[in-house]
Formats: structure tokens, sequence, C-alpha cells
């Protein structure tokens, strides 16, 4: 198994050991440009075209409620993409 399905698998089944680098990291796989406020806040905010944006805060352990934003963003991305094919 690829380690990004692993960390997909992890974020599916919403590991609380998931660290913001993995989050940002799965975000900007499946399509979401990232930007970091000024002001030296301390969370980073994802968009795409045509979805919400999904805010992840710097920091661990990150909350789950952020780890199911990105749960949804990712089921989201793999309905898209079963249809494709």
């Amino acid at each position: 198994m690829s380690q990004w399905s692993k960390l997909i698998e992890r974020i599916l089944t919403l590991d609380k050991s998931l660290r913001d680098e993995e989050l940002s990291k799965a975000m900007k796989r499946i399509g979401y440009a990232s930007k970091q406020p000024r002001g030296g806040s301390s969370h980073i905010t994802f968009r795409k075209k045509g979805r919400f944006p999904v805010t992840i805060p710097k920091g661990n352990p990150v909350n789950i409620a952020y780890i199911e934003l990105v749960r949804d963003a990712v089921e989201q991305y793999e309905s898209e993409n079963e249809k494709d094919e």
C-alpha cells in the first residue's frame, strides 16, 4: 500500500494521531491551494474553486472537527474521480 493510500485511509477513519502537516499534504494533493493569512495567524486556509474553504490550525494535536472537514473534502474528491473512470 502506498504512502498516499495509507494517509487517505487514516483520514477516512478519523485517526486522531494525524498531524497538521499530513492534513495539509492531503489538501494540496487533491487540488486545494493554501494561503496563510498575514499577521501571524496560526491557521492555514485551503481553497478550491467551487468548494467551501477549509481552515486547519497549525499545531498538534489536531481537533477531530478539522480532520472531519478534510475527510469530507477527500470523500468528495474521490467520488468525483470515480465518475471520471
